[in-house]
């Protein structure tokens, strides 16, 4: 498998204040045909489940109110500690989408979390993106108005990158060095940061570029499809 994906069983812990909702992601996780996913902690307290054997999951999933409050500025210190982490939440209205995928983690709203849940607690483990229908439709109606300008060779690089690339595998396409597609990527981050919009994970780079219309959401599927071809 490559650098960026799991050869083992991920594990996820549940930070949620509905023991029904964490039944229901654990009978969801249980009827994955793969058992890609277990379920290791639960709990309604942040700093409890990280304590506990849910310090060391590969992947949280947040519910975006617990107890009766928005955790949003949480999120932010979540994946600045270096954790992957899902918000798991009835509330998609679009500023708290848009702010959980600023912070550098991915949206799942819970009416479609049926059929997203484990492919996004997956994909998150992976270090890969993976845009949920909540998470489209937030990005595509984002009207902030300030957008840095990328170069062409910036756009390429990124493009190639989102499609699961290594970024060795970029310079090879594109005729480059390793060192200067990372340089590409990392000028493309200095300038979202420049214009107040950081972008630290490559979710969040990927929430940029389709709110800024460089791909669109609805071919994230048809790049990782080239991308696999090309690399076989």
């Amino acid at each position: 498998m490559g650098a960026n994906q799991l050869d083992r069983q991920i594990t996820v812990a549940i930070i949620e204040d509905h023991e029904v909702v964490i039944d229901g992601v654990r009978a969801w996780v249980d009827r994955d045909p793969g058992r890609r996913v277990r379920v290791v902690a639960s709990g309604a307290d942040v700093d409890e489940v990280l304590r506990g054997p849910g310090g060391n999951s590969d992947v949280l999933l947040v519910d975006l109110n617990l107890r009766g409050t928005l955790i949003v500025d949480r999120i932010a210190e979540l994946t600045g500690a270096g954790r992957r982490v899902v918000v798991f939440s009835a509330h998609s209205e679009p500023e708290n989408v848009l702010a959980v995928l600023d912070a550098g983690a991915e949206f799942l709203e819970k009416d479609e979390s049926r059929e997203h849940c484990v492919e996004t607690i997956v994909a998150v483990a992976a270090d890969r993106p993976y845009v949920t229908p909540s998470s489209a439709g937030a990005m595509i109606a984002d009207d902030r108005p300030v957008r840095p300008a990328l170069s062409k060779q910036e756009i390429a690089a990124l493009k190639y990158w989102f499609q699961g690339m290594s970024k060795a595998s970029v310079g090879r396409r594109m005729g480059i060095s390793e060192a200067t597609v990372k340089q590409y990527i990392d000028r493309a981050r200095t300038k979202y940061a420049a214009v107040g919009r950081r972008a630290t994970t490559k979710d969040a780079l990927l929430a940029r570029a389709i709110q800024d219309g460089l791909i669109r959401a609805d071919e994230i599927g048809e790049y990782r499809s080239m991308a696999n071809r090309s690399e076989s």
